[in-house]
């Protein structure tokens, strides 16, 4: 009995010590990153330079796979993410609405909330504009117009997080868009068309024609780097600080070992010449957020758009 007690804890002992070899040993085949928007957004730039120096530090290949949702917005993507094992071969690259939207829309698979951070990478540099010859040049002027005036507002979809913030400032200061719209697009083009009067969109849409532009306002935690005269919608009023950013996501069942890996590849590109490069000439804030700050950021938000919903519903 002695003997057989002994040979099944040292299968015992070989059995884990093979397990942590093969968790050390992470990656062993081809890692996805799934950005689930179409290519070419800042979202899905950055995630490929992750995805290229995670390949040539382990030698695995990765790729970025783009699973936009269409009306489904990032979501469609996140349930791909949740769906597959949690072993670290399936990364996803989200925009904040996944963990705090995504467990309250009605989606089985993202409720309870299956995913943890590794870490936050991106805010996008999100702005309220205008045409220079509109009648109004800053929010306080537009507060004022709006009051006796129809002002048609644009923006990529009521449910993202900047257009909530942006419609929550204007009841804050006490007018309300005339009407609002989604757009696949907001750009230049939309201004000069007459299409919309004010716009919610990322600056790098409008660079082409920025001095044609008024910056009523940026959703980013801090002043965007390409625009530091433009005051932020937190600056405005305190209460509606939050932003759009981007992070790496793993099901919450994750290794931690595997997770370190992640975050070590992600960490150094982030850092890198060419990524900071992009940041100075799009305005996007880029940056590397552990996960527990990341985690803490999360939690954050869902307070503040609970007080945004507040504010929206009152």
């Amino acid at each position: 009995m002695k003997r057989l007690t002994g040979v099944l804890l040292a299968g015992a002992a070989l059995a884990l010590a093979a397990a942590g070899v093969a968790r050390a040993e992470y990656p062993e085949k081809p890692v996805s990153f799934i950005v689930p928007f179409p290519p070419g957004d800042l979202e899905d730039v950055l995630t490929r330079m992750i995805a290229e120096d995670f390949q040539a530090k382990y030698g695995q290949a990765a790729a970025v796979v783009n699973k936009p949702g269409g009306g489904g917005g990032p979501f469609p993507g996140a349930v791909e993410v949740a769906n597959a094992p949690a072993d670290g071969y399936t990364i996803g690259s989200f925009v904040v609405d996944v963990p705090v939207i995504g467990p309250e829309i009605g989606i089985p698979e993202l409720n309870p909330n299956p995913f943890e951070p590794v870490g936050i990478f991106l805010t996008y540099p999100f702005v309220i504009a205008t045409s220079k010859d509109a009648p109004y040049q800053s929010m306080g002027e537009l507060a004022d117009y709006a009051k006796s005036n129809d002002v048609v507002l644009g923006h990529f979809g009521a449910f993202l997080l900047p257009t909530q913030a942006t419609l929550a400032l204007a009841k804050k200061m006490g007018f309300s868009y005339a009407s609002d719209a989604g757009f696949d697009a907001l750009d230049c083009n939309t201004l000069a068309s007459g299409d919309v009067d004010v716009m919610n969109t990322t600056i790098q849409q409008i660079l082409p024609c920025l001095d044609e532009v008024t910056l009523l306002a940026s959703v980013t935690g801090e002043r965007i780097s390409t625009a530091p005269d433009t005051p932020t919608v937190s600056e405005l009023d305190p209460q509606l600080d939050i932003s759009l950013w981007n992070g790496l996501f793993v099901h919450k069942d994750t290794p931690a070992d595997i997770r370190e890996k992640i975050a070590a590849s992600a960490k150094e590109t982030i850092a890198s010449e060419r990524a900071q490069q992009f940041a100075k000439e799009t305005g996007a804030q880029i940056y590397w957020k552990d996960a527990e700050n990341s985690a803490a950021q999360i939690n954050a938000d869902i307070e503040t758009v609970g007080e945004v919903g507040g504010i929206l519903e009152n």
